[in-house]
């Protein structure tokens, strides 16, 4: 460790507890990276925190001395976000891990970062409550707000933006704030919880989140329709969202990523354009939405639908869908899992996808497609040869030009996965004067850029 670096870890041990600051090799490897392909970076120190006092102490030390802060969650993000390019401090917050109050009649729940969705599912049950965000991942709560994630449910219930009433957040000065309340709505002052929520640790840390959460719905079905072509089954979801249909989940798998699903899950599915469908409702109701959704997709040249209410063959059909990328990784050892994201207009979204799959058959490259067809996100599942430069370039190559398609056609570089480093250089593009808006909200709060620095917004920081 160099002076600054000795000098900070003397002062962060002491307020923190020994096992709460780690220059440990491995502790220091584990915080390099993320699920990402982007390449690892050691941070210098690893921090623990418990409470949001420590949060406030260590923010303080951090600028004192003018040095990074990287906060980390459980290391499940796909854009380079927790990566400390510019070394300093990483706070894992999972030891911040605590239900801290359920509001049941509220419909709202109060916890620390280190909650993980599962986690806060099961202490919802007991409520008869569940939290509807599902990005797949088992990430926690404070991560998932830091990149405003959504998944499969958002077509119903929202992204994670939708549902944060209140955040307290450790600004970069180590200040505590509040961003919101426990109303409904307000009309009150500038919305600080949707600045707050996907700004990717770059304007604070947050130590505390208030979330809605719903009724676990009385009923829930779950149906897979196989059609001729993808511009089928794109069709046959916006005539289902035409029709005020309720539908929780709607999913597209194309036929190449049918076949792996088929042979990691040893299904039988048939190989063709594939909507993965849930519906959430009264009993009584979801009969009639399920006799409707069947018209609807056989009007669109549906070859095969399967309607699932039992439990157990619901949760088969949608491991299948969400282990989609741990069966490309199976399948093909040595190659490490690249996943792209961008989101177009629904109307736009048939074309995207065929545009997608075509570049992919073009430039020689092992991938799938799939999507939230509901919101008009998608994603291609890539199995990249990391020792290979020629087909890392054909993948960048790939990235590049699925974007630039969205962004002509209205579109956006990131859904859901947040820009973090992989996506920065889209920004200027997509977002033109506001970009440079975004730019002065960071100085202003953030002057000394010690907050994830260089990632979402472009700084002037260099690397220490």
């Amino acid at each position: 460790m160099n002076a600054t670096i000795t000098t900070i870890y003397e002062e962060l041990r002491g307020f923190l507890d020994d096992h709460q600051v780690s220059t440990n090799e491995t502790i220091l490897e584990q915080h390099s990276k993320d699920e990402s392909y982007h390449t690892p970076s050691l941070p210098d120190i690893v921090v623990f925190p418990e409470t949001t006092e420590q949060v406030s102490a260590i923010v303080k030390v951090a600028d004192k001395y003018n040095t990074p802060i990287v906060p980390f969650g459980i290391g499940s993000s796909l854009e380079g976000h927790v990566i400390p390019y510019d070394k300093g401090i990483s706070i894992d917050f999972s030891l911040m891990n605590k239900v801290l109050e359920v509001r049941e009649k509220d419909f709202l729940v109060k916890v620390q970062p280190g909650v993980t969705r599962n986690q806060l599912n099961k202490e919802l049950k007991k409520y008869g409550l569940f939290f509807t965000v599902d990005p797949g991942a088992d990430a926690t709560l404070g991560g998932m707000a830091a990149t405003n994630a959504s998944g499969t449910t958002s077509v119903k219930y929202g992204v994670m933006r939708d549902q944060v009433r209140n955040l307290e957040v450790v600004l970069p000065d180590g200040e505590i704030m509040h961003t919101g309340n426990l109303a409904q709505k307000s009309s009150s002052g500038y919305n600080l919880n949707s600045l707050f929520v996907g700004s990717e640790g770059t304007l604070g840390c947050i130590t505390e989140l208030t979330l809605r959460v719903y009724g676990i719905p009385e009923h829930i079905a779950a149906a897979r329709a196989a059609f001729p072509t993808v511009d089928d089954a794109v069709e046959a979801v916006v005539s289902i969202l035409q029709a005020g249909i309720p539908i929780a989940r709607v999913e597209l798998v194309d036929e190449h990523s049918i076949t792996q699903v088929n042979r990691f899950s040893e299904t039988d599915y048939k190989e063709k354009p594939t909507l993965f469908l849930e519906f959430h409702g009264n009993e009584q109701g979801l009969n009639h939405d399920i006799e409707f959704t069947r018209e609807i997709v056989e009007d669109h040249g549906c070859e095969e639908v399967h309607f699932e209410e039992d439990n157990a063959a619901r949760n088969k059909l949608w491991e299948a869908r969400h282990n989609l990328a741990y069966a490309y990784m199976h399948l093909n050892p040595g190659k490490k899992h690249m996943v792209t994201d961008v989101c177009v207009p629904i109307t736009e979204l048939a074309g995207a996808i065929k545009f997608a799959r075509k570049r992919i058959e073009e430039l020689g490259l092992l991938g799938g497609i799939l999507g939230h067809v509901g919101d008009g996100n998608y994603h291609t599942s890539l199995m990249i040869d990391m020792d290979d430069p020629e087909e890392m370039k054909s993948a960048a190559q790939f990235n590049e030009e699925i974007v630039e398609y969205a962004l002509e056609r209205g579109g956006t570089c990131t859904g859901e996965h947040g820009v973090g480093i992989g996506k920065m250089k889209y920004q200027q593009r997509e977002h033109g004067k506001a970009f440079s808006v975004m730019e002065k909200i960071k100085l202003a709060l953030d002057p000394h850029e010690i907050m994830n620095p260089n990632k979402l917004v472009h700084t002037k920081r260099r690397s220490l």
